[in-house]
This record gives structure tokens, C-alpha cells and sequence, in this order.
């Protein structure tokens, strides 16, 4: 390999596999935050209640596929962390996993909110196109996240965060399926998981227009 390819693929690994990796763990740290303010210290106690990657990151989904995609050039990017534990037992409300597991999503689009405002002052004050890109891949990765982890089936935070609204067969008929919607959700991104770049591509244009507007005020 030459130092032009390892230049390169450091190049993507810094634009595409850091914002990925923050997006993930900061994804982990807000459901672990919302489970200790709803009164289960489960998380934190598991070490959780931090950005630290090596607390959040799963060998596999964290590390292999996605560097593994990004040194490949590989059009198929995924990659997950580890669930941060909760004890129902711990929670006063059954409408409690809503929000924990709502936070993980939100947490998402917060960021790509704040990476908006920071491409308008890019847009603004700076004419680094490396800075640009990453802004822009950050925001599009935060976007992805929360959608595809609001697909209302389990284990994905969209099955729980639908959970309180179903009937009570219904939510365990997907439990006890669990698995076998995991396979049917894996064999979905494989075969249609470009499906899930119609409303990241339709909210990611959306605020880039925005952050253009923001920018006007500071020039």
C-alpha cells in the first residue's frame, strides 16, 4: 500500500470513522444520562455514563465493519455500539423507557443541530473545505442514526419507544421474536437500506440549507 493510499484512507478514516464514533457514543451517553435522571443508576454504575469510546464501543459493529468499510471504500457503512443496560425495576413510570430510549435518537439529531450551526460559522468565517466535508458527514451520520434507530422494532430503540402505545400482546409477540426480526432487520439493510437515505438525504438538505441561511446573519 502506497503512502498515498494510507494518506487517503487516514483522510476518510478522520472525516467519516471519528464523527461516526462520537455520534455513537454521545447516542449511548444520552440514554445512560435520561435512565440515571428517570432513577436507574444502572448505567452508570456499568461505567456508561461517559463519552469514553472504549466504554460504549463493540468490537465488531464498532470497530471492524466500519474501518473495515472506510479502508475497502465500501458504499455499505454500519456499525453499532453496545446497549447500555437499564432495570425497569428501577423506573417509577411505565411511559420511563420511553424517554430513555427516546434520548438515544434525540440525542442524534441534537448534534446534527449544533454541527449546522457550526457549518454556518464555517460558511462565514472559514474557507477550510476539509472542515466543510466534516461538518456536512457529521451531520449526515447523526441523521442516519436517529432514523434508522427509530424503526419501530426491537432491539432498536423505536421498538421500545413504541412499546407503551401498543397492546400488550402485541409487544410480546416482538419480544419474542426478537430475534428473528434482528435477521429480518439485518437482510433490510442489506437489500433496502438506501430507503433509509430518502429522509437522512431530505433532512440533511433541509439544514444545510438552514446553516446557508444562519450564515448570512454573521457576514
Amino acid at each position: 500500500m502506497t503512502d498515498m493510499n494510507m494518506i487517503e484512507i487516514g483522510a476518510r478514516l478522520g472525516i467519516f470513522f471519528v464523527p461516526f464514533l462520537f455520534a455513537l457514543c454521545f447516542h449511548e451517553f444520552a440514554h445512560a444520562f435520561v435512565a440515571k435522571m428517570k432513577g436507574d443508576r444502572t448505567a452508570e454504575f456499568s461505567g456508561r455514563l461517559t463519552l469514553n469510546p472504549m466504554a460504549h464501543a463493540d468490537p465488531i459493529g464498532t470497530w471492524v465493519l466500519p474501518i473495515m468499510a472506510i479502508v475497502l471504500s465500501s458504499p455499505f457503512f454500519f456499525g453499532w455500539a453496545r446497549p447500555v443496560p437499564v432495570n425497569p425495576r428501577n423506573l417509577n413510570h411505565r411511559m420511563d423507557m420511553f424517554w430513555i430510549s427516546l434520548a438515544g435518537p434525540m440525542s442524534n439529531v441534537l448534534l446534527a443541530l449544533v454541527a449546522t450551526v457550526i457549518l454556518a460559522l464555517l460558511f462565514a468565517y472559514s474557507s477550510s473545505s476539509a472542515l466543510v466535508q466534516l461538518m456536512k458527514t457529521f451531520i449526515s451520520i447523526n441523521l442516519f442514526l436517529a432514523v434508522f434507530n427509530l424503526i419501530p422494532i426491537h432491539p432498536l430503540d423505536g421498538g421500545k419507544i413504541v412499546e407503551p402505545f401498543l397492546p400488550a400482546r402485541w409487544n410480546l409477540w416482538l419480544l419474542e421474536n426478537q430475534n428473528t426480526l434482528s435477521i429480518f432487520l439485518l437482510v433490510f439493510i442489506l437489500m433496502a437500506g438506501h430507503m433509509l437515505a430518502v429522509p437522512v438525504l431530505w433532512a440533511s438538505s433541509l439544514l444545510m440549507h438552514l446553516s446557508v441561511q444562519i450564515a448570512h446573519f454573521f457576514v
